[in-house]
């Protein structure tokens, strides 16, 4: 099968990060989308990505449908699930994904003021979820559900604008603090981005056209800790 992708756009980050905790095959073409080729427009009835092109050929669009065609296509993430518990991960699947334009929106931020209005609608999602998790290492447990794929991209992208502008969407959320470090941790992010994602992405996200890239949240940012990684410096 192939993903037709945008280098950093999150609703391709879910598909492929679901690819890769199924270890199912899979190749990649990346597009512009301020220059979409016809074949593309041809086969995305909504023009955006992701598209999944499946081994027959059928092209699948919406990155909730197909996230759903992949878990019930191929072996699911958890197995004996009753129609309540997929549901409700269903909802919390959908809370996480109709908030990434949301974090995109802040992290674009051109002011302070923008910044923070912005901050605080996605915090409302972030409050949502920590009530919800509990002390277990994933959303539902020890291993990784449908609920953890569709909110990797949103703890990614904290992370990274974390590491490289100081500046912590996640906040005084100590559930949510720690279950994004344990999804981190299982490389599922790297793995499902390529391998310019970073660089790429903090050129969009934390360029000078923005208050996050202007670094106008550093007042008190430890740089040690903000060039700790070769991506950082």
């Amino acid at each position: 099968m192939k993903i037709v992708s945008f280098k950093i756009c999150p609703f391709v980050q879910r598909v492929t990060a679901l690819l890769e905790a199924k270890n199912i095959p899979y190749e990649i073409e990346f597009i512009s989308l301020s220059d979409k080729p016809q074949w593309f427009l041809d086969i995305s009835p909504n023009g955006q990505v992701p598209v999944l092109i499946t081994d027959e050929g059928r092209a699948l669009f919406e990155s909730d449908a197909i996230v759903e065609y992949l878990e019930e296509a191929y072996p699911p993430l958890q197995d004996g699930l009753a129609p309540e518990d997929k549901a409700t991960n269903r909802a919390w699947s959908y809370l996480a994904s109709k908030n990434y334009l949301v974090q995109c929106s802040a992290q674009r931020s051109p002011d302070a003021d923008v910044l923070k209005e912005s901050s605080e609608n996605l915090g409302k999602a972030f409050d949502r979820i920590e009530r919800q998790l509990d002390d277990t290492k994933f959303f539902a447990g020890d291993d990784i559900n449908m609920v953890d794929i569709a909110w990797l991209p949103l703890l990614h992208r904290a992370d990274i604008i974390q590491r490289r502008s100081c500046y912590d969407f996640i906040g005084d959320r100590p559930k949510l603090k720690a279950w994004q470090k344990n999804l981190l941790a299982t490389g599922l992010a790297e793995k499902s981005v390529p391998e310019d994602f970073e660089e790429l992405f903090a050129e969009f996200y934390l360029s000078d056209k923005t208050y996050l890239g202007r670094g106008g949240t550093v007042e008190n940012c430890d740089f040690s800790e903000r060039c700790a990684t070769d991506a950082c410096c």
